[in-house]
């Protein structure tokens, strides 16, 4: 969409000072530490910001400044990087400084903050020009203020908005609403007390739902760390976005990293899905990169390999047991293609073990018809028993898995493709010892059948002519 991204929110000046501590002080059981470096960084709506920007795309921060030290501090480091529209603040921005030992917070202190003005008309053409907007809301005034323009914004381009426990509710009519885990657990607490406070994917379904109805947003997508995304559309009825890899490091700024990512993926016209999806992967590259420092993302890292007990009932029994999360997934996989192995891993980052049910040769050749499976159940057993992602195949010989489900009793069940959760016939099933059941998305393009018939094609084409190039 043509028209600047713009963030709106309240803007923050943050302060790492990093040293080492090696000793205790001699007057109290606290950590010395040796200041080696100190530096400042935008933070908050300013940080998203940012972010965006390096996304390429046309950046105005819309936000309240003063005329104290941290607000010319924070000019100087947004350094022309974004253009800046702003509002008057009476007082100056927060400041938070974070006392860093080997790039970990030790401790925070938080000072200053002051309440922002009224928006003038140089603000209004801002908004009236923009391609989309997010609203980086920090609970400090800047999104009370310009409620009524923002709520005229939905009607013209796509507003992400990342709400804060101590900022107001969204403006109905968002495109997007993006809380994490925690944030969406006390906001559905706050409008319903049986919300519930697990961290099961059933819960943050839950939630979603809630808020999404609650707020008028058209989708909210929770985000839960190292598992990606929950979007939901106010059904219970879900979608998650999976994190590409597990990713280590400092999380400070993930959220907004997620949020400017997703909603600058919007304003160049991407669905939903696949705005969430960007953000979910810009956020892990963010995090892995090491957070606000991030220059380059870091190759994801291997699978951890474990000893496995001799069945996979076996395995189920004793990830229950230890309080992990068993992950299912199931079908034919008679030909192993690039869109299985992305469901594969995908499903695997869900939880701490990955259970592939395998349909046997006589369950292949009832669904799919003669001349199915391509190749035999032992084959395709060990080809997915090779997967990193893969920690057992179990073998069922009805039409259904709905015996073997049983058995194993997964948390999480797992499918690709086409379906919803409503038309899955094993969500009853998981239901019964309250399991989950998920939809992921598959490649686009990749299916066994069509895989099959391009080889039969090639096949009936026969062999090329003597003078045939190579």
């Amino acid at each position: 969409m043509n028209g600047p991204f713009v963030v709106v929110g309240d803007s923050l000046l943050d302060v790492d000072v990093d040293g080492a501590a090696t000793r205790l002080a001699p007057d109290a059981p606290v950590p010395v530490v040796d200041v080696e470096s100190e530096h400042s960084r935008p933070g908050g709506a300013a940080l998203a910001a940012v972010l965006a920007a390096r996304t390429g795309r046309e950046v105005v921060l819309l936000t309240a400044l003063g005329r104290g030290e941290a607000s010319a501090e924070l000019r100087r480091t947004l350094g022309g990087r974004v253009g800046l529209a702003e509002i008057p603040l009476d007082g100056d921005i927060p400041v938070k400084t974070r006392i860093r030992v080997d790039e970990r917070p030790l401790i925070r202190i938080d000072r200053g903050g002051g309440r922002p003005g009224s928006p003038d008309a140089a603000v209004r053409r801002v908004l009236g020009s923009a391609g989309a907007v997010l609203v980086a809301d920090y609970g400090r005034g800047v999104a009370d203020v310009l409620g009524p323009l923002l709520t005229a914004a939905t009607r013209r381009c796509p507003l992400v908005w990342d709400p804060h426990p101590r900022g107001g509710p969204p403006v109905p009519g968002a495109r997007l609403v993006t809380p994490n885990a925690a944030e969406a657990r006390s906001m559905a607490a706050a409008l319903d007390a049986g919300s519930g406070s697990g961290d099961r994917l059933a819960d943050h379904t839950r939630r979603a739902a809630l808020l999404a109805r609650h707020w008028q947003a058209a989708a909210v997508a929770v985000t839960l760390g190292a598992r990606g995304a929950l979007l939901s559309r106010g059904t219970d009825s879900p979608i998650l976005l999976p994190a590409p890899y597990r990713a280590s490091g400092d999380p400070c700024g993930a959220g907004d990293c997620f949020a400017a990512n997703a909603g600058v993926a919007l304003a160049r016209g991407a669905i939903t899905e696949e705005a969430v999806h960007s953000g979910v992967v810009a956020a892990a590259e963010f995090v892995a990169s090491g957070g606000v420092g991030a220059l380059r993302p870091r190759q994801p890292a291997g699978r951890s390999a474990q000893r496995l007990p001799a069945s996979a009932t076996e395995l189920a029994a004793a990830v229950r047991a230890r309080g992990g999360t068993v992950v299912a997934t199931g079908g034919c996989f008679d030909l192993l293609h690039a869109g299985h192995v992305g469901l594969l891993e995908s499903a695997a980052r869900l939880g701490d073990c990955l259970v592939v049910c395998l349909n046997s040769d006589a369950s292949v050749r009832r669904l799919k018809g003669a001349g199915r499976p391509l190749n035999p159940v032992e084959d395709r057993a060990s080809v997915l028993a090779g997967l990193g992602c893969v920690d057992a195949v179990a073998v069922f010989e009805e039409d259904t898995p709905h015996a073997v489900l049983r058995a194993l009793r997964p948390h999480v069940w797992v499918k690709g493709g086409d379906y919803t959760v409503d038309g899955l016939p094993e969500a009853d099933v998981l239901a019964e010892w309250g399991g989950h059941a998920l939809v992921l998305p598959y490649l686009s393009g990749r299916s066994t059948t069509a895989l099959a018939n391009r080889a039969a094609a090639a096949g009936s084409a026969g062999p090329r002519s003597a003078g045939a190039s190579a």
